[in-house]
């Protein structure tokens, strides 16, 4: 097929449509703080129709058998992979993101969509033991409806697989809402579900703000309402769901720590939490946020620390796919970071390399390292979302997992040692839905990614995310036995 990738239009019930009022706003590159192109605005009447739709096809859809929704995946997949240079263009051109983190992530977006299309023929229900002896206990497991998906801007690609594919594979219906900051690649991936011929209605894709996220989130026609975003947002979602006790599947913010033991393997180590620190300008909710290093090792850990970070080059990916970071995704994003350092600085902590506005147009932060800092600074406590490393020490394992765990967030960790008794002792004391132990700090899709306290509720991928868009149906079947 050919993508027609100037044609920006929202995807209700199998058509290709403008918003009803025609309104617009603007999508903006934040490598050049550039307009790219004019993006349909929903109303509160298309989103009723969206949710119309979706509840309409749900009814059949359901009866499809899981097989059969599976071979829907498959296609999307192929496709994908298909069009992946086009559509990793459209991630560097909306996020920044760089040529390679661009293309993972399309690849990454296909082989979600054909792994949860390999579930098709394995999730299950359970007979149950009943205390009668002539009655069986059935535990049917079904789609839950109408899933409202919310987007967020940093994976606004593969964030559209793990809203869809478990959910349009299990028999539910979606309507989806990506970020006004980054629409394009799901405008454009309506165009896949139109050419597979995905029934109209199992999957809507509408643009707009918060109001209209709020709007889907208030629907008695939503059944589960699912977000990636902020904590402020998911806190609002969750509020406007609680109206009609709707489901929430919420995964939230990070302030993930790393912790670097005095036995760990330095070069290892600093590798790892650079990869996991600039990755998307530091933009993920799973980078590492905050270090903790052993006293012992800490000069040495500086060192490598600020030369690895003064390496790492940034740029527009479109205009050098060889650099190793791109902007942030606003002008708000930028001047919120650069708040962050200078409130760093004021508490005392001090800057070992970085600190400043990148010198290229467009919205980029140098990658940053501060040290010094101390788990009651604001930049110990709130998400960064930018390139800027704090590090702080620790004497001990129950100072490291004591400082650790002082957070409001719970969604991942690290620990970097060779120590086994070490290792097992953070891991059974980390509050946190994940712990890298020396490696990067990014999940598997056959993993479970959810997180603890106010970084969410629920969770994806794997066999646990999928049963995510799963309700359960118990059956007391009782029958004669002299029959």
């Amino acid at each position: 097929m050919n993508l027609v990738l100037d044609q920006f239009k929202m995807y209700i019930d199998g058509e290709f449509v403008d918003a009803s009022n025609n309104d617009t706003f603007d999508n903006i590159n934040p490598s050049t703080g550039q307009v790219i192109n004019a993006v349909p605005k929903a109303t509160e009447e298309d989103l009723e129709r969206a949710l119309t739709a979706a509840t309409r096809a749900q009814k059949e859809w359901k009866h499809v058998p899981s097989s059969e929704r599976a071979e829907y995946l498959f296609k999307i997949s192929d496709l994908i992979i298909e069009h992946k240079e086009e559509f990793a263009k459209i991630i560097s051109q909306e996020v920044g993101k760089v040529t390679a983190q661009a293309i993972g992530e399309v690849e990454a977006t296909a082989e979600y969509f054909k792994y949860y299309a390999g579930w098709a023929r394995k999730y299950e229900g359970e007979i149950i033991p009943s205390d009668r002896p002539n009655e069986n206990i059935l535990i049917f497991k079904k789609p839950l409806g109408v899933i409202a998906g919310i987007l967020p801007w940093n994976y606004p690609f593969f964030l559209i697989a793990r809203k869809v594919a478990p959910a349009i594979l299990t028999g539910n219906t979606v309507v989806l809402k990506p970020s006004s900051s980054s629409p394009n690649n799901a405008l454009i991936f309506a165009q896949l579900l139109d050419e597979i011929k995905l029934p109209k209605g199992v999957v809507n894709i509408l643009c707009g703000d918060r109001t209209i996220g709020n709007q889907m989130a208030l629907s008695p026609k939503v059944d589960m309402i699912s977000i990636t975003g902020s904590v402020p947002a998911g806190q609002s979602v969750m509020e406007a769901a609680a109206k009609n006790i709707t489901k929430v599947n919420l995964e939230l913010g990070g302030k993930a720590p790393s912790i670097v033991w005095k036995d760990a393997d330095l070069d290892l180590a600093v590798k790892a939490i650079v990869d996991s620190r600039v990755i998307n300008s530091g933009q993920v909710c799973n980078c590492t946020e905050r270090v903790y290093v052993h006293e012992d090792i800490k000069d040495a850990f500086y060192e490598k620390i600020a030369t690895a970070m003064k390496a790492v080059t940034y740029g527009d990916p479109l205009a050098d796919d060889s650099v190793g970071m791109g902007p942030l995704i606003t002008k708000s994003s930028l001047d919120s970071v650069i708040e962050k350092v200078e409130t760093a600085k004021k508490e005392g902590a001090t800057i070992l390399t970085g600190g400043n506005k990148g010198s290229s147009d467009g919205y980029f932060f140098e990658p940053t390292v501060i040290v010094d800092a101390k788990n009651d600074m604001d930049i110990m406590k709130n998400e960064i979302f930018g390139p800027v490393l704090p590090v702080g020490t620790f004497k001990t394992l129950d100072e490291a997992l004591e400082l650790a765990n002082d957070s409001d967030f719970g969604l991942t960790s690290a620990i970097f040692t060779n120590n086994t008794n070490v290792m097992m002792k953070f891991i059974n004391n980390m509050d946190a839905g994940e712990v890298y132990v020396n490696r990067e700090s990014f999940e598997a899709i056959q993993g479970y990614h959810a997180g603890w306290k106010k970084s969410g509720i629920g969770g994806a991928d794997g066999r646990h995310g999928l049963e995510e868009f799963l309700a359960t149906t118990v059956a007391y079947i009782d029958y004669d036995l002299n029959a």
